[in-house]
C-alpha cells in the first residue's frame, strides 16, 4: 500500500550547487561519440541471454547502423561471454575501425581473465568500475573512501601492467565509479583524478571517464549539474573523455543524457531502444534520431528502421513498444480525423526541394524507410482527410471536398459497425461499391455518340445497360452533361441538376486515363456522387452521371 505521507519514508535528491551552470543555454549541434552496450549490459538484463549466435546477429547490426565503440560482453563473467569476445578477434569480425570494449570489475583474478579475452585484438578498451555510492560503501561492502578507493587504483594499476606486457593491441582504458548519481561529488573527483594519474592520463593518452546514472534518482536538470561540475573541477579534464550511461527510473533518460552532453559530456553510452537492468537504459535510437530532426548528422543511420526493430526484437524477444518514439509501428500514423486532416493539407502544399514542415511530423518517413501509407490509417475516429488522403495515395483520386465528406459517413457507419481499424482494400472496396467503380455498374454506359447542331445544341445518342436490359437515350443540351442529364431524367423518371463536376488525369502521358467526379441533386434534397474512370475524359463524365444516378436508386439504399 502506497503511503499517505511519502515525506516519512522518502527524501528529495540534493540540488547542486551551481548558481553558474552555462548548460542550459547550450545548443547540441555535433553529435557525442556513441557507445553501444547492447551486448553486454543490455544482455545482462534479458531474462534468457543472448546466445552466440543471437549476439553475432545484434553486433552485425551495430556496425551497420555506424556504431564505432560496441561493448561486447563482460568476459570475466560467463564463458559464453568469454567464448563470444574470442570469435569476434579469431575470425576477424571487427573491421578496423571499430573498437570493442569488456567490462570487469576491479577485481585481480576478474581483470586478469578480461585482459586474457582480448588477446590478439587490434583495438581494445577495458572498462573497469567499482561501485562508490555511500549506500554501497556502508550496506554492501562495509568500507571507507580510501578503501573504495584504492580498489579502483589497485585495478587501474593491474589494467596498465596487463596491457602494457602486450603491446600488438591499442590499448584504451575506461573506469566508470558505479552510482555516481548518488555519490558526493567530491568524492566523484577525488577517485576520477586518482584513476587518471595512476593510468597516466594524458591529452595524448586519454583516459574515459564514464560518470552513469546507475539509479536515475533526481530530475535531468540535476544530472546535468552534476556533469558541468566534473567537467570544471577535475584535475585532468584535458586528458579526460566524460562519458555518461543514464539509466531509466525515472523515465528520463533521454533529457539526462541530452542535458549531460550540453553540460560537457563527449560520450554516450546506451542501447538501440533502452534496454537494460530495471527500467532500461538510454535509448540511443531516440537520441541519434532527435538530432536528426534537428538538422545534425547523427553519424548513426536508421534508414531501415523497420528491419532495425526486427532484428532487436529478434534477438532480445522483447517488444519495441508500437508507439516508441521514431520507431514504434505507430510511431507516424494519425487516426484523429484533425490530424489526418492537418497531415493531408501538408502534403498538399509541399513542393520539391522544401524544407521539411509538416503538421504532426517532426521528420519524414521514408527518411527512415517508412512508407506514407502508414501515417494515416482508418477507424472510426477518422475523419474525411484520411480516408481521401489513402485513396489519393494508393489509386491517384483526388476526391472534391465534398465528396471526401460523403465518402467519410460511408467510412464511418462502416467501421462504427465492427469497430475495427479499416484496411486500405477494404476502403477501395467501399469507395467503388459506392460510387459506380465497378466492372459491371447497375447503370452502364456501352457506347455514345454526340453531334453538334446548327442552333447551338449538341445531340446525344447513347446506349445504356440498365439492370440487364438495353435501352436507347436520345436527347439534346446545351452541352455532352446537359444532353446526359436531360435523357437520364425522362429515362428513368427522375427529375435531378448536376451540381458539382470534377475532372483530373490519373498521370502525365497523353494516353494517361481520367476521372470525373458527378454530384446530382434531387427535388427532396437528396445528393448523390458517382465516379467515372475511362481513357475518354468524355466517357469518364457520362459514366460518372450513370454512377451518381445509380447510386443507391438501384441497390435499394437512399441517403
Amino acid at each position: 500500500m502506497m503511503l499517505n505521507n511519502p515525506a516519512a519514508k522518502y527524501r528529495p535528491f540534493p540540488a547542486i550547487d551551481l548558481p553558474d551552470r552555462t548548460w542550459p543555454s547550450k545548443v547540441i549541434d555535433t553529435p557525442p561519440i556513441w557507445m553501444s552496450t547492447d551486448l553486454r549490459d543490455g544482455n545482462q538484463a534479458l531474462i534468457e541471454p543472448m546466445n552466440a549466435e543471437r549476439k553475432l546477429r545484434f553486433f552485425e547490426l551495430l556496425l551497420k547502423t555506424g556504431l564505432k565503440e560496441i561493448e561486447v560482453g563482460f568476459p570475466s563473467a560467463s564463458q559464453t561471454d568469454f567464448d563470444f569476445v574470442r570469435k569476434l578477434i579469431v575470425e576477424n569480425r571487427i573491421p578496423d575501425d571499430v573498437t570493442i570494449i569488456v567490462l570487469t570489475q576491479s577485481r585481480e583474478e576478474l581483470i586478469r581473465r578480461t585482459v586474457e579475452s582480448l588477446e590478439g585484438a587490434k583495438k581494445a578498451i577495458v572498462h573497469l568500475y567499482n561501485s562508490v555510492a555511500p549506500a554501497f560503501r556502508k550496506i554492501v561492502f562495509n568500507m571507507s573512501r580510501d578503501e573504495i578507493k584504492n580498489i579502483a587504483v589497485t585495478g587501474t594499476r593491474l589494467v596498465k601492467e596487463l596491457t602494457d606486457a602486450r603491446p600488438g593491441t591499442e590499448w584504451r582504458f575506461e573506469y566508470s565509479p558505479e552510482s555516481f548519481s548518488t555519490t558526493e561529488l567530491d568524492f566523484s573527483k577525488d577517485i576520477c583524478d586518482a584513476v587518471c594519474e595512476t593510468w597516466g592520463a594524458s591529452p595524448t593518452r586519454k583516459i574515459i571517464l564514464n560518470l552513469p546514472s546507475t539509479v536515475e534518482c533526481a530530475t535531468p536538470n540535476v544530472y546535468a549539474d552534476q556533469i558541468e561540475w566534473m567537467c570544471r573541477n577535475l584535475k585532468h579534464r584535458d586528458s579526460a573523455i566524460i562519458s555518461v550511461h543514464p539509466h531509466n527510473d525515472r523515465g528520463t533518460a533521454v533529457a539526462s543524457a541530452e542535458l549531460a552532453v550540453m553540460a560537457g559530456a563527449d560520450r554516450v553510452e546506451g542501447c538501440l531502444f533502452g534496454n537494460g537492468e530495471r527500467t532500461g537504459n538510454v535509448c540511443l535510437v531516440t537520441l541519434a534520431m532527435n538530432l536528426y530532426s534537428q538538422g545534425v548528422d547523427p553519424r548513426l543511420r536508421f534508414t531501415e528502421m523497420k528491419r532495425v526493430v526486427e532484428i532487436v526484437e529478434s534477438c532480445n524477444q522483447i517488444p519495441v513498444h508500437p508507439r516508441h518514439p521514431w520507431a514504434g509501428s505507430l510511431a507516424y500514423t494519425a487516426f484523429s480525423g484533425s490530424h489526418q486532416d492537418a497531415i493531408k493539407k501538408g502534403f498538399d502544399a509541399r513542393r520539391p526541394g522544401d524544407r521539411w514542415e509538416m503538421p504532426y511530423l517532426p521528420i519524414d518517413p521514408q527518411d527512415i524507410g517508412c512508407s506514407y501509407e502508414a501515417v494515416i490509417r482508418v477507424n472510426s475516429q477518422s475523419g474525411k482527410s484520411g480516408s481521401a488522403w489513402l485513396i489519393e495515395q494508393n489509386h491517384g483520386l483526388k476526391l472534391p471536398r465534398a465528396l471526401q465528406q460523403d465518402f467519410s459517413l460511408h467510412v464511418q457507419r462502416e467501421t462504427d459497425t465492427h469497430g475495427k481499424e479499416m484496411t486500405h482494400n477494404a476502403l477501395w472496396q467501399l469507395f467503388r461499391a459506392r460510387y459506380g467503380l465497378l466492372p459491371q455498374p447497375p447503370l452502364a454506359l456501352l457506347d455514345y455518340q454526340s453531334d453538334s447542331q446548327q442552333d447551338g445544341q449538341l445531340s446525344l445518342q447513347a446506349s445504356l445497360r440498365i439492370a440487364g436490359e438495353t435501352r436507347r437515350l436520345q436527347s439534346r443540351g446545351n452541352g455532352l452533361l446537359s444532353a446526359a442529364a436531360s435523357g437520364l431524367s425522362g429515362l428513368l423518371k427522375q427529375n435531378f441538376v448536376i451540381k458539382d463536376y470534377h475532372e483530373h488525369t490519373l498521370g502525365e502521358r497523353s494516353d494517361s486515363r481520367s476521372v470525373a467526379y458527378i454530384r446530382c441533386v434531387f427535388p427532396n434534397g437528396d445528393s448523390r456522387w458517382g465516379v467515372g474512370i475511362d481513357n475518354d475524359v468524355a466517357r469518364a463524365s457520362l459514366q460518372a452521371l450513370c454512377n451518381a444516378m445509380s447510386a443507391g436508386h438501384y441497390s435499394g439504399e437512399r441517403k
